[in-house]
């Protein structure tokens, strides 16, 4: 027994598969632990709230407003404004949705918008109308179509007598050639 040593093998092959798997339950403990710390999504119906989009528009443009009345999407809401008087929404994939046309007269202003749902549940958001005027032509800059019509017609009838010149000058040369 005297040339015999202890054999580490069986310790050293248990040891380098330990070692791999702690460090695997280690990760998977942390893993876990970090996905029971996220927050859970968010979904349609969670909450009460109104957007109007886009929040700011010219007189006279159409908006689209979307809305949530916690978890009664599945019945129509009420918004009103004095930028459009009134509006229902209607259940649309897990929220309330719908469009107006702000009158083009309306005054340039912030105007609220309030949503009443029938759960009683309301919110409110701004929406800006904006009124300023409209070109109704761009300034007359030369040669495009702002241009003054009166020059159109004035090269059209220079192009003309040009080409008439050259018809009759053509006329003229060839016989002066076929007569002598």
């Amino acid at each position: 027994m005297r040339g015999l040593r202890q054999y580490g093998g069986v310790h050293r092959a248990l040891s380098t598969i330990a070692r791999p798997f702690g460090a695997f339950v280690l990760i998977a403990a942390f893993a876990l632990a970090g996905l029971l710390a996220l927050p859970a999504p968010a979904r349609a119906g969670q909450d009460t709230f109104v957007e109007v989009t886009p929040n700011s528009v010219q007189a006279g443009s159409r908006v689209s407003i979307r809305a949530s009345c916690d978890n009664a999407n599945d019945r129509q809401a009420e918004v009103t404004s004095d930028a459009f008087n009134r509006v229902f929404l209607r259940p649309d994939n897990g929220f309330l949705t719908g469009s107006v046309t702000v009158p083009g007269d309306k005054a340039a202003g912030d105007y609220p918008v309030h949503l009443r749902c029938d759960n009683d549940r309301t919110d409110s958001t701004t929406l800006t109308v904006l009124n300023m005027d409209q070109p109704t032509k761009g300034p007359a800059t030369g040669a495009g179509g702002t241009a003054d019509r009166g020059t159109g017609s004035m090269l059209l009838l220079g192009g003309v007598a040009t080409v008439a010149a050259a018809v009759v000058f053509g006329l003229l040369s060839s016989r002066r050639r076929a007569g002598s």
